[in-house]
């Protein structure tokens, strides 16, 4: 659940990077959240309340998915090729800092990583 906010407080920030894990609980909860908003509109009569969730959702979704391609150290455009974009989702992250930040995993090393990538003997 606390990926899941975390997304959720990250609403539109498409910059950094998203561990599997977060992409991963954020897609769990999603589902469990849009089937209890799917079936109380149902039990309702109103459709409106699952899809204001689904609309609420949808950008949040977006970007930790862009994330989740940065941390793999591709382009969030990665995201739109249908296969592929599965197998970089389940790849583990790029360890150390890419070009689109520091490791999310591990941060505790980045200095060390960074300084045995600068200086290679």
């Amino acid at each position: 659940m606390k990926y899941y906010v975390t997304v959720l407080k990250k609403y539109v920030d498409f910059n950094g990077r998203a561990r599997r894990s977060e992409y991963w609980y954020f897609v769990l909860f999603n589902i469990i959240f849009a089937f209890a908003f799917a079936f109380i509109s149902v039990a309702l009569g109103a459709m409106f309340l699952y899809f204001t969730y689904a609309l609420f959702v949808l950008i949040p979704g977006i970007a930790v998915a862009v994330r989740r391609m940065h941390d793999v150290d591709k382009s969030g455009w990665y995201c739109l090729i249908p296969i592929y974009n599965i197998v970089l989702i389940c790849t583990e992250g790029t360890p150390g800092s890419n070009q689109y930040g520091p490791d999310p995993k591990r941060p505790e090393l980045q200095d060390e990583i960074d300084i045995i990538g600068s200086n290679p003997q």
